[in-house]
């Protein structure tokens, strides 16, 4: 079972997002999104400086969403074609929730700005957590779009960048089990000689 709630350890052993273009509603309701991020700002932080934001994009902002990005592809390439409009179309409008999260450096701080960089992620996986938590399922996606300042435009400003698109809803499709790195392939015992 996945996302077993039992035991905190057993949610974190079994922890698995969801697909954003399975999720189905309900999402999190106002309140519930709320503690969601919340939570998500519970997450280390050096400096407590919070170089991250997040900025929820509601159901009647999609379309808009949608030509944002469809302007921003056409900036670097010819044309799209029909598969590749429906695939942007697609990618604004599923899930029944969308929050965009940003890594919103401070740049003028002492701590460097990698460890700002690890809080972010530590701030988006923080964001599933606790979407999982409350019963539903979130999927953490970048591609194309959290590249283009076009896009990161419509939500910050440079030096901001897109983290990712955290997608939040209910399974619409039985979550299945991707491969894992194997242990000891990425766990050892250090030896100093």
């Amino acid at each position: 079972m996945f996302n077993d709630l039992s035991t905190p350890l057993d949610f974190l052993a079994t922890r698995r997002s969801g697909r954003p273009r399975d999720m189905v509603e309900p999402g999190p309701q106002t309140a519930e999104l709320r503690r969601i991020l919340e939570i998500a700002t519970r997450t280390p932080d050096h400096g407590k400086l919070a170089p991250w934001r997040f900025v929820i994009v509601e159901k009647s902002q999609r379309t808009r969403f949608a030509e944002i990005l469809h302007t921003a592809y056409r900036l670097d390439r010819e044309l799209p074609g029909k598969l590749e409009i429906e695939a942007i179309d697609q990618f604004a409008h599923q899930a029944p929730t969308l929050v965009v999260a940003l890594h919103s450096p401070k740049e003028a701080s002492k701590i460097p700005l990698w460890e700002q960089e690890l809080s972010t992620g530590a701030a988006c996986f923080n964001l599933l957590a606790a979407a999982h938590a409350h019963g539903y399922v979130g999927g953490w996606l970048t591609g194309w779009a959290a590249y283009s300042d076009a896009v990161r435009d419509a939500f910050g400003a440079a030096p901001e960048r897109i983290a990712g698109f955290v997608f939040l809803g209910t399974a619409g499709a039985e979550l299945k089990e991707r491969p894992r790195p194997d242990y000891d392939a990425v766990v050892r015992q250090w030896s100093p000689e």
